[in-house]
């Protein structure tokens, strides 16, 4: 697959930039029965839950970045991004391909390290 980039949204309703650190792993989950958007996809971190939405809104999709909606048919049900980016008001992320069980891990690795930083 193509490098995908997307853009995290909605992160200062939840915790915030300070959690998100470069080159962070992070889990998606499709989310069809939310209230606001069909086609919503969640952003998440282990003792976090929701940190945030991949923006699917002309107003909060970064130039050079894919919406949720352009990206829904195009990954399964649950998949994971990786940081690439932080901004002032939005996280830069491509899509990340690879085992679950790999993926799972480096995310326990790092959730260790921000726990050990005092996140």
């Amino acid at each position: 697959m193509k490098e995908i980039a997307v853009t995290i949204t909605g992160m200062n309703y939840y915790y915030g930039k300070r959690i998100f650190c470069i080159n962070d792993i992070l889990r998606c989950k499709k989310e069809p029965d939310n209230a606001y958007d069909a086609e919503a996809i969640q952003v998440s971190l282990p003792l976090y839950g929701c940190i945030g939405y991949i923006a699917n809104s002309t107003y909060t999709v970064a130039r050079g970045t894919i919406s949720a909606g352009r990206l829904y048919d195009q990954v399964k049900k649950k998949f994971y991004i990786r940081v690439k980016y932080i901004c002032s008001n939005q996280i830069i992320c491509t899509i990340e391909e690879g085992s679950k069980e790999k993926l799972e891990e480096l995310i326990q690795k790092q959730m260790k390290s921000k726990m050990n930083d005092g996140f």
